[in-house]
């Protein structure tokens, strides 16, 4: 397909979002507007939008990639979605009443009257690190395919590819914010999950299979297993493990994460809120039965025609801009630019947020909506756009996937210090921690993990650690404040008084 193609259609594509950004933000750019759009959102666009957030580009590319994998992962994936699934449902009736009860604008606020300052910030230091390696990470590996297929034809260097599409998610983020992140996220989603359906009839078309025919090879290849059971000790993607780590991960990654939060806090009420979590759930659920089905067709259309690839994460780029035509090609790219450029915009604002209300104490200042309170999170929103530049930057320098990989898998540890923060604040409301010493802890605690995933196959027996290791962060940061803390002095207020 031809790179001008291909680079017309991403300039159409953020026409769009710039329009939707202008009509959005035309009424109203206040601080509000960008924090919670004015707490006025409709349940349904959140719940769509939500699908292409937590859907980045490297599930887009990576989970149909691993369908095949020389490790045997087939359908595993599947577990881990159930233990998401399961995480969303806790989400739903214990974190999103505690954060309405508290009309919470940054989801780290609850953690200053739980635990103190020091905890406070800690907390939301954490997410800061978390979400900006981890979204420069995922945009890092679509700026790459970016650069493959289209950059690399007009000879624009690696660097000025990243900063154009920094500079096109500020454009139609900075006014608006997540009034218009909550529009721009379900206009994406339409565009990824039609790309996922319209991927799976062009795939069907070219092996020359009715839908019915598809599902039926697809059941009967060797791509097909959902549960594992056997081998718990040694085995990555027992069913026990991939549950377990999918439920905690989402407790940790999406409920205590300000990025996702952030467009539940902006509906009218808690039910509201509710009835957004659920029917996301649902949907997400059957979203990834469709990706994982993508890569059985995939591997089957490879094995067909004999196309072998280096990492499997090449698998559905190279089939679908060097094999099916023009218009599969257009359906791709689509469906990888919106989910890549949803995750990224919505943690962008989220940054952004976190940083104004946890750091400069937007939330705690008469003068809010000021002119020159707006001028500081613009200023605010510019620095993070700069520092995702340098992380990817970074990225490309270091140019090593063990390397990178590893980067992203510590940051992924800092979230099991949030749990044990907020399970300490929800269940310890009688003890007082020394409020200073919980940054030592936090540090401490994913490092211990980091030190178990690497040797625990040596000191365990042969057990190997895969996404449960979130547990284990979190029970040691639980541990960690108990040591750290004694029975508080007064009157102790619950979560709910609160």
């Amino acid at each position: 397909m031809s790179p001008g193609i291909l680079l017309s259609f991403i300039v159409g594509y953020f026409l769009v979002l710039l329009i939707i950004s202008h009509l959005t933000s035309k009424k109203s750019s206040d601080n509000d507007t960008f924090f919670v759009a004015n707490r006025n959102s409709k349940w349904y666009l959140v719940a769509f939008g939500m699908i292409g957030t937590a859907l980045s580009g490297v599930t887009f590319i990576s989970v149909p990639g691993k369908v095949g994998a020389p490790s045997g992962d087939q359908f595993a994936y599947f577990q881990f979605v159930l233990g998401n699934a399961a995480g969303f449902i806790i989400i739903a009736t214990v974190l999103l009443p505690l954060y309405y009860r508290l009309k919470l604008t940054s989801i780290y606020s609850y953690i200053e009257q739980a635990l103190g300052t020091w905890s406070y910030k800690t907390a939301a230091a954490i997410f800061l690190l978390s979400r900006t390696i981890g979204s420069a990470f995922r945009l890092y590996l679509v700026v790459i395919v970016l650069q493959l297929f289209i950059f690399d034809y007009y000879h624009i260097p690696f660097a000025v590819t990243v900063l154009i599409c920094l500079l096109l998610i500020w454009s139609y983020t900075f006014k608006g914010g997540l009034k218009t992140i909550i529009i721009t996220d379900s206009l994406q989603t339409l565009f990824l999950v039609s790309s996922v359906f319209l991927s799976i009839y062009f795939i069907c078309d070219s092996l020359n299979y009715n839908i019915f025919e598809a599902a039926e090879a697809i059941k009967n290849s060797s791509y097909s297993k959902v549960f594992f059971f056997n081998d718990f000790m040694s085995s990555h993607f027992h069913f026990g493990k991939e549950f377990l780590g999918g439920l905690f991960i989402t407790v940790g990654m999406t409920g205590l994460d300000q990025d996702l939060m952030q467009k539940n806090l902006s509906m009218k009420n808690i039910k509201e809120a509710q009835k957004n979590m659920f029917s996301f759930t649902a949907v997400f659920v059957v979203i990834n039965i469709f990706f994982l089905s993508v890569g059985a067709l995939l591997y089957i259309y490879a094995q067909r025609y004999g196309i072998t690839v280096a990492k499997t994460d090449y698998l559905y780029p190279t089939i679908a801009l060097q094999y099916l035509g023009v218009i599969p090609a257009m359906v791709f790219m689509l469906g990888l630019t919106a989910a890549t450029f949803a995750t990224t915009d919505s943690a962008l604002t989220a940054l952004t947020t976190s940083f104004c209300v946890d750091f400069l104490n937007f939330n705690k200042r008469g003068d809010t909506n000021s002119k020159k309170m707006i001028n500081v999170r613009h200023y605010v929103h510019i620095a993070f756009s700069g520092l995702l530049f340098l992380t990817i930057i970074l990225f490309n320098v270091l140019n090593d996937d063990a390397v990178v990989t590893a980067i992203f898998k510590v940051a992924s540890y800092t979230y099991g210090p949030l749990l044990g923060l907020y399970s300490f604040g929800l269940f310890m409301s009688s003890r007082q921690v020394k409020d200073k010493l919980v940054p030592f802890i936090c540090l401490i605690s994913p490092a211990v993990c980091y030190f178990l995933s690497t040797e625990s196959k040596y000191i365990l027996g042969g057990y190997v650690f895969d996404n449960e290791l979130i547990i284990v962060n979190g029970l040691i940061t639980f541990g960690g404040l108990w040591l750290c803390s004694g029975p508080k002095v007064g009157k102790t207020v619950s979560p709910k008084a609160a």
